[in-house]
């Protein structure tokens, strides 16, 4: 059975994203790209952490996580991440609307579901047997997930830094059983990892 993980960076009062994220701002507004500070001024102190990322055999993620489009695709958007996004593995992309998969430089290939998240659980297990998926994001996604029971382990990047709104994690989710396993205050974040009873 494949063993599913989500690892999110989350404000101290609970939001994933700011309010009116566009192109040009893919968390919304300032100061939502602080809850991503530790990834990128911090890299040593959170290896383990960064390498935990980008280290499943098969992700899951929104349509919003992908690319800021909605409604039909612009073909000329393959991410936010260049040529060679850091998956290196399939990634299935939650959307309403068809678009025929994307292979990019480095083994990652996207690949576009447009029958909702057990669609693209029964896709990314079938990829993976009994590997290891990774929820990638972004709020509602990783929301669906647990309201789904199908999220296994889930980290906490907890930024000190508080938005006051915008996409909030864990908003439709009925109450859960948490168990934590393990956190590691670094400087620019908070980790705590839970198991989900």
């Amino acid at each position: 059975m494949a063993f599913v993980t989500a690892s999110i960076s989350v404000s101290a009062d609970g939001f994933v994203a700011g309010k009116n994220q566009a192109a040009d701002k893919p968390l919304g507004d300032s100061p939502a790209i602080d809850l991503h500070r530790w990834m990128f001024e911090t890299p040593e102190e959170n290896r383990a952490e960064i390498a935990a990322n980008t280290d499943a055999d098969a992700y899951i993620m929104g349509r919003n996580m992908f690319g800021p489009i909605r409604g039909a695709w612009d073909l000329s958007w393959t991410g936010w991440w260049g040529d060679e996004p850091p998956y290196h593995k399939p990634v299935f992309v939650l959307t309403h609307h068809p678009r025929e998969d994307l292979p990019m430089a480095g083994g990652t290939t996207f690949h576009f579901v447009t029958g909702g998240i057990h669609e693209a659980f029964e896709r990314a297990r079938t990829a993976t047997g009994d590997g290891r998926i990774a929820i990638a994001g972004g709020a509602s996604t990783v929301n669906q997930y647990l309201a789904a029971g199908l999220i296994d382990q889930l980290t906490l990047n907890v930024a000190p830094l508080m938005l006051g709104a915008g996409e909030r994690l864990f908003d439709g989710v009925p109450p859960l059983k948490l168990e934590q396993i393990s956190s590691r205050a670094a400087s620019l974040a908070t980790h705590i990892t839970y198991r989900l009873r």
